[in-house]
């Protein structure tokens, strides 16, 4: 299970953003345990827009083969994700950033599992991709290329998620 907990978190009062708590709990059986009655009706709007997506993608993501693009163990400061569905028409990615030290971008993130000869359209569901990133690629291109994403992708506790779609 994956829970959205409240922020400023019982356990050590760090804040993380209501986006940064529903893509990391997106990655498993998303649920809810934060009192939603303090939420703002912004946050309450985010988190029904994220829970949709959620619904649409959930199959995949709970179904699906995963894969660890980059690894959050020895003290990396970036982790991603990304699972795709056993017929490899749908993807979903999961991009975070823990906490930076360097100022570094994040690295391209080389997908992996998709059907090479097959076109994907891709989606963002949270945060900006980087200049010149396509709307649609073969999933060759995906895996050789990868998704950049936007330059502005920085800071503590960020996170950002796209979805891949066969057509």
């Amino acid at each position: 299970m994956a829970w959205v907990t409240d922020s400023p978190h019982w356990l050590n009062n760090r804040n993380t953003a209501l986006s940064y708590r529903m893509l990391s709990s997106m990655q498993g059986s998303l649920g809810i345990g934060a009192n939603i009655a303090k939420w703002t009706p912004e946050e309450m709007a985010e988190a029904k827009r994220l829970i949709a997506t959620y619904h649409e993608v959930q199959p995949t993501i709970v179904q699906g083969a995963l894969y660890r693009l980059i690894s959050p163990r020895n003290g990396s400061e970036f982790s991603a994700t990304q699972t795709v569905n056993l017929a490899k028409t749908q993807s979903v990615v999961f991009a975070f950033i823990h906490s930076t030290q360097e100022g570094h971008l994040f690295p391209l993130l080389k997908l992996q599992g998709l059907d090479a000869t097959a076109e994907y359209f891709l989606t963002p569901i949270e945060g900006k991709l980087a200049t010149g990133t396509p709307a649609h690629a073969s999933g060759a291109w995906w895996m050789n290329y990868g998704i950049g994403l936007d330059a502005g992708f920085r800071g503590d506790f960020q996170a950002a998620a796209f979805r891949l779609d066969k057509r």
